[in-house]
């Protein structure tokens, strides 16, 4: 039995694999940077309350956010082998589970864009190349938290059209002191930036917001995915909610920059079940 995680700061979508038997459970999203194994473990373990499929296990493959060194992969490891107590357990970035779901077996550039953004270079087995993901407070161009960002700041700058500001108004009613408090105080302050997306989703097609999106994208595009040598040559792929409902935006700035768009999917979990299951 083989059990294939993929985990965004937000949800963890899990598939427990049995022969042509496949069980889908879902948990919150963890990051090491914010969540220590404890909480993972404890998490974990509720999920899996009164099911067989720990005990069962002979293999763990997990691909999740800020899983980037050996200390932070370390974290998730003790959590997972405290609930998988005979299985293998193999912890990766979710870049690589990014770039497995969409390339396979072929070089290409893929590129997350959901609470955070990171991006690779991939030649068909290995990540070869990774501009540098400096997180929520330095980085993170074009993912939800980013554009969450460009419109807090937007509405409290008094930078929105008045329609826009007035449906701020109605759906934020705690105003500056709350989205502070959840901001400063809160225990994933980026999860919470990336959930203004829901609001900024509703008036998507308002020409401020259009403006706001390509900007925020095209940051994303020229700061990471042109860097990588041999771009124009190879498809750039997405994976996440933000890319999935904003894909028209990235298609017209790609097309612009004369690069290809390959895959966009909002979940790796199927195609990493695919993956796994056909190089076993």
């Amino acid at each position: 039995m083989v059990v294939i995680v993929d985990s965004g700061s937000t949800k963890a979508d899990w598939k427990v694999v049995n022969g042509q038997e496949v069980h889908s459970i879902s948990t919150m999203g963890f990051n090491p940077v914010f969540h220590n194994s404890e909480l993972i473990k404890t998490e974990v373990s509720k999920a899996f309350n009164g099911k067989s499929f720990p005990d069962e296990t002979t293999h763990v493959y997990y691909y999740g956010a800020g899983c980037w060194d050996a200390r932070l992969k370390k974290v998730v490891e003790e959590a997972l082998t405290n609930v998988f107590n005979h299985a293998a357990i193999n912890v990766e970035h979710d870049l690589l589970g990014a770039a497995r779901a969409t390339c396979g077996n072929a070089p290409g550039i893929a590129c997350i864009l959901g609470t955070g953004s990171n991006s690779c270079l991939y030649d068909g087995k290995d990540v070869v190349d990774n501009v540098t993901n400096l997180g929520y407070l330095l980085g993170d161009e074009g993912s939800g938290t980013h554009i969450g960002k460009r419109l807090i700041r937007a509405y409290f700058y008094r930078e929105l059209p008045k329609e826009l500001k007035d449906a701020m108004d109605e759906h934020f009613p705690g105003g500056r002191q709350t989205i502070l408090d959840n901001v400063y105080g809160g225990g994933t302050p980026n999860v919470y930036l990336a959930s203004f997306t829901r609001f900024f989703h509703q008036y998507r097609h308002h020409p401020y917001f259009q403006k706001l999106l390509y900007l925020s994208f095209s940051e994303f595009i020229d700061r990471h995915v042109r860097k990588y040598h041999g771009h124009l040559g190879v498809p750039i792929h997405f994976i996440g909610s933000v890319a999935y409902y904003f894909q028209e935006t990235l298609q017209a700035i790609l097309e612009e920059r004369s690069m290809t768009m390959g895959l966009v999917i909002q979940k790796p979990i199927d195609n990493l079940v695919g993956f796994h299951t056909s190089s076993n």
